[in-house]
């Protein structure tokens, strides 16, 4: 294998965007960077591989690389219990989060037995190297115990007693504090950047987002990254369907706007919620989808959330049921959904292209759409089609 530095990343969500990102810092940095995520494998921002590249095989892949000297490896649940990691050591790994999803497969049907799948990777350290763990997630905070190298914090809440505590006692941590990410150890802070200036944020009002800033700039300054340099990366990082696909990609119509999102659990609805909580537009509309290999209280969970979120909701169903038939899927979901508000316009449209047809088609003034997509590339090509259509009518218009 390549002798390259080696940054493991898993959790339940934000896993992609963390190390999409960190491969952009390490980029900018001059590094020859090879990476992993659920969208396929890139070696020098070329992806040479398409389709989920989050197990051991796909690791090994760009570890064997002799051309990359920094791999950012983003480690799912399914290879780990497979197959286990592709690599024995890094030198950085990053949990970001345990939340309910894929419980009740593979003999994993606890949050606990969930996060002892994830604290693989923490483990994985090199005695010298670090881990970064997430101090306001309980099971995360809590695999600490078993880290034979370094441990850094990130939190969202600058007075978070275990941030205190950790760099009082001259540990390394990231947090928010008055508008800014920071780094601070014992009595010292580094401020990076402020957050509505990093795009990633959509000003500041992405909460979820920053979650996935704050390891990622930890990671970069325990590789001794000057803050300018981290700065300038998290500046040029622009949440599209290029940098970013599927995370939260932003469309605006004349009329109206349409955001694609993989969230696909009650967690990932829940970061969306707090986004829509912060923007203006009516009416809401939701194309949204249960995934079959979920236990039923997470798919009933799933539609009540999204009855909470938007005043509209279509659901489709994924191209995998996963063992399951669609109308059981469509049922439970229905039944979350009635269970918050048994008024709420709920439509169901198979075909996501032909559910995302009609919500486009029929797009009332200042409404907002989020398609929780499936097949991300498809839904994204389908998207900018209509764009392009509108651009050309409005530049006809003007002739």
């Amino acid at each position: 294998f390549c002798k390259a530095n080696v940054i493991g990343i898993t959790g339940t969500n934000g896993k992609t965007t963390t190390t999409r990102l960190i491969a952009h810092i390490v980029k900018t940095m001059g590094h020859r960077v090879g990476f992993t995520t659920t969208d396929g494998i890139y070696i020098q921002n070329q992806m040479v591989e398409k389709g989920d590249c989050t197990g051991p095989l796909s690791a090994e892949f760009v570890l064997r690389d002799p051309t990359v000297d920094f791999a950012v490896l983003e480690c799912a649940r399914g290879g780990i219990l497979k197959a286990g990691l592709g690599f024995h050591n890094c030198d950085i790994s990053i949990v970001t989060n345990v939340a309910a999803d894929h419980l009740g497969l593979k003999d994993i049907n606890t949050l606990e037995e969930m996060a002892r799948v994830k604290s693989v990777v923490a483990e994985s350290i090199l005695p010298e190297g670090t881990c970064i763990l997430n101090a306001d997630d309980d099971l995360v905070y809590d695999m600490r115990r078993n880290i034979k190298g370094n441990v850094a914090l990130f939190s969202l809440d600058e007075n978070n007693p275990r941030i205190i505590k950790h760099t009082e006692g001259g540990g390394l941590a990231a947090i928010v504090e008055n508008g800014y990410v920071t780094i601070c150890k014992g009595t010292w802070k580094i401020r990076i950047d402020k957050v509505i200036n990093i795009p990633l944020t959509f000003s500041g009002k992405a909460v979820f987002m920053i979650q996935n800033i704050l390891p990622a700039v930890l990671a970069g300054f325990i590789r001794g990254f000057k803050v300018d340099d981290i700065r300038l990366a998290l500046e040029t990082f622009i949440p599209s369907p290029t940098q970013t696909p599927g995370r939260m990609n932003m469309f605006q119509f004349r009329n109206f706007n349409v955001m694609v999102d993989y969230a696909h659990n009650p967690a990932g609805f829940q970061a969306i919620a707090r986004f829509l909580d912060r923007i203006e537009a009516k009416p809401k509309v939701g194309i949204i989808a249960g995934v079959g290999d979920r236990r039923d209280e997470d798919i009933i969970q799933l539609g009540t959330v999204a009855s909470q979120m938007f005043d509209e909701i279509i659901i489709r169903q994924d191209k995998n049921l996963r063992g399951r038939s669609e109308s059981e899927i469509i049922d439970l979901m229905m039944k979350g959904i009635q269970s918050d508000d048994p008024k709420k316009k709920v439509m169901i449209i198979p075909k996501e292209s032909e559910a995302i047809d009609h919500a486009i088609k029929n797009a009332k003034k200042g409404a907002f759409i989020v398609i929780c997509s499936d097949v991300v590339p498809d839904a994204l090509e389908q998207i900018l089609k209509y764009k392009e259509e509108e651009d050309n009518f409005a530049s006809h218009k003007e002739d």
